[in-house]
């Protein structure tokens, strides 16, 4: 059982790294949902994995650590709001910018010539939606 948990807590975490190494923003999101799913996963692991003990100390001399629970209820609830701010700002930046692509350019060419037309013309030579 424990391998089992382990190895799904690898898969995630590999899979979000790679999602967030992407140049979209939606594959950067679905990462940190990921990295975020195995967090929980890991969270809720280290409680112990007990199946069907009592979430309580009573008299059982099997119960199951409700820390884990609560910190992964936790984290649930923090990630949703992360991923809902996060969503946001990536919508405001696509429709700012018509684009979504995480690595912008260090320096914006200059918009008053076209690449084009040599900035060495006179103006009168150059075309009209240069001007």
């Amino acid at each position: 059982m424990e391998f089992l948990v382990a190895s799904a807590i690898g898969f995630l975490t590999a899979s979000g790294i790679y999602l967030v190494l992407r140049l979209r923003t939606f594959p950067v999101i679905m990462g940190t949902s990921l990295l975020t799913y195995a967090v929980n996963v890991f969270l809720f692991a280290s409680g112990g994995l007990t199946v069907g003990g009592p979430p309580i100390l009573t008299d059982a001399l099997l119960y199951t650590d409700p820390l884990p629970q609560a910190l992964v209820l936790t984290a649930i609830v923090i990630s949703f709001g992360m991923t809902a701010v996060v969503v946001m700002i990536a919508l405001g930046a696509y429709l700012g910018g018509d684009d979504d692509h995480v690595d912008d350019p260090l320096i914006d060419p200059p918009t008053d010539v076209p690449p084009d037309v040599p900035s060495d013309l006179p103006t009168d030579l150059r075309p009209e939606d240069a001007q």
